[in-house]
């Protein structure tokens, strides 16, 4: 069932109504704005390697990064870690409560846990009595892979409503602990699974009263392909509805990848501003020059760009400018020439092997 409480117009937006939550210097829930995750594929025992993939995408724009710490060795590298980057480190812990201690004590900005893997209770209290010692949030992770035995026999399989109850409790039991400094997130690699479970969680903890914060992501979605289509598709169902505090996009590749396509969800759902757009037609066969190679290197090019504007790239001189009329600047291609346009009006007429230096030239030198 669609729930219609938590965006549109005259509609309370669920995301607004999140508590705060500090991590590191960084402040998510509350209405802040939505911050962009990922998480290292090196080993964080290698401090060097780790380091450098952080201050990597730290440069594409990630906001916040989860290591996994799986060791003493790892627990220690966090803290020399910590010292070389820029943005809030998540320790994320499976099986071994002590890693989570060790991992806090090293200088986690938060920790990631699985309440139901880290074993008996008296585990979990001593994990939450040195969060609590040192206001360390903690984010409440359940994945569908790893759904209680006894949740999806009562559900009759692995289900949204299953994801939730389980969820709910794993908070429930540290909330009881007296510590409610949480961040909750649920996953699955089913997008239509994970949307429902989602928009239930949204209306349970607002029963609740205790609105925590959510961290949004389709789990397991692929590679670089096939996880943007199956993440843009779930992430944008979700934060479209007002759900979600924290996004990652969980690619099987290169995770600045991931950082490229968290921020171009964003923007295109309105949610963030700056980086510059690039749209660009299909190609067809009035298309007289290597529209394809043109418009990849234009988007390779304004990555770095920090301005909020639309640039066209357009593959004919018929439609071209018309096209591009709603972009802040673009260029259109002829037979052995192109075109120049700014704001919908042709300003200059150039070949075609000097299209990409006069397009970067007004980058450059760009003012509105």
């Amino acid at each position: 069932m669609q729930t219609r409480i938590f965006t549109g117009n005259n509609q309370e937006v669920f995301r607004d109504r999140t508590k705060v939550v500090q991590i590191g210097d960084r402040f998510i829930g509350g209405g802040n704005p939505v911050l962009i995750q990922s998480m290292t594929n090196t080993k964080t025992e290698d401090v060097e390697s780790t380091v450098a993939q952080i201050l990597e995408l730290e440069r594409a724009g990630c906001e916040i990064i989860r290591c996994t710490v799986p060791t003493e060795e790892a627990a220690k590298a966090v803290a020399e870690i910590k010292k070389q980057i820029h943005i809030p480190l998540v320790a994320d812990i499976h099986f071994d409560y002590r890693m989570a201690i060790a991992a806090m004590e090293n200088g986690a900005d938060k920790i990631r846990i699985n309440p139901g893997n880290i074993g008996s209770v008296d585990r979990v209290k001593a994990v939450v009595d040195v969060a609590k010692e040192r206001n360390i949030p903690i984010r409440v992770g359940v994945n569908s892979g790893s759904l209680e035995k006894q949740l999806v026999e009562k559900y009759g399989g692995v289900t949204a409503d299953g994801i939730v109850e389980s969820a709910l409790d794993k908070v429930h039991i540290i909330e009881d602990m007296g510590y409610d400094n949480l961040v909750i997130s649920i996953k699955s690699s089913d997008v239509l699974m994970c949307v429902a479970a989602h928009e239930r969680l949204a209306e349970a903890l607002l029963k609740e009263k205790t609105v925590y914060p959510l961290h949004v992501g389709i789990t397991e979605s692929g590679t670089v392909q096939s996880g943007n289509i199956k993440s843009a598709l779930g992430l944008g169902m979700i934060l479209g509805q007002g759900i979600g505090d924290t996004i990652r996009v969980s690619l099987t590749g290169n995770p600045v990848e991931e950082i490229k396509s968290a921020k171009l969800i964003l923007r295109t759902l309105g949610l963030r501003k700056g980086g510059i757009e690039v749209v660009s037609c299909p190609t067809c066969g009035r298309t007289q020059i290597d529209l394809i190679g043109l418009a990849t290197k234009v988007e390779k090019m304004v990555e770095d760009y920090p301005l909020d504007i639309k640039v066209a790239v357009m593959g004919c001189v018929v439609n071209g400018p018309g096209e591009a009329k709603e972009a802040d600047l673009g260029i259109a291609g002829g037979i052995g020439e192109g075109l120049l346009i700014k704001k919908g009006e042709i300003i200059r007429k150039v070949p075609e092997q000097e299209l990409l230096a006069v397009l970067k030239e007004e980058l450059d030198n760009w003012h509105e």
